[in-house]
């Protein structure tokens, strides 16, 4: 059991490190927010690629990969109980881990992507645990 988990977290440190290196994926993030008013108006604005912290920009990475995630919740459905984000059915969007420096948890900061899996041009930035989100711009 210890040799398995030592050969996978050694799979997931490689996946990181090579999203790192490789940069964002070009092309596959929102270029300007172009939904309707009325639902970026829940929204505390936008964010720019550039402007995220670069743990942000690996897990970007990772979701334009398919993964391998670091965290056993990464891809699940999110349920936008709190309505920041633009109503969508159950099952539109997902949450992703943005890892935290020197948390021992998860942390609060989060990424949640609308549409089908791999895609990251609608996606948002959390960085207080859902309480304000800002749609990711190029």
């Amino acid at each position: 059991m210890a040799r398995k988990w030592q050969r996978m977290k050694g799979v997931l440190i490689g996946a990181v490190t090579l999203c790192a290196l490789s940069g964002p994926v070009p092309g596959a993030f929102a270029r300007d927010s172009t939904a309707p008013a009325e639902a970026d108006a829940q929204l505390q604005g936008t964010v720019a690629l550039a402007q995220l912290p670069h743990e942000a920009v690996n897990t970007l990475n990772l979701i334009a990969a398919g993964g391998p995630y670091p965290y056993e919740k990464d891809g699940i459905v999110f349920g936008n109980r709190e309505r920041l984000l633009p109503a969508h059915r159950r099952g539109y969007y997902h949450e992703y881990t943005v890892p935290t420096p020197r948390s021992r948890n998860r942390g609060a900061r989060r990424i949640v992507c609308g549409g089908p899996l791999k895609r990251t041009d609608n996606c948002y930035y959390s960085d207080d645990h859902y309480t304000s989100f800002n749609r990711i711009v190029e």
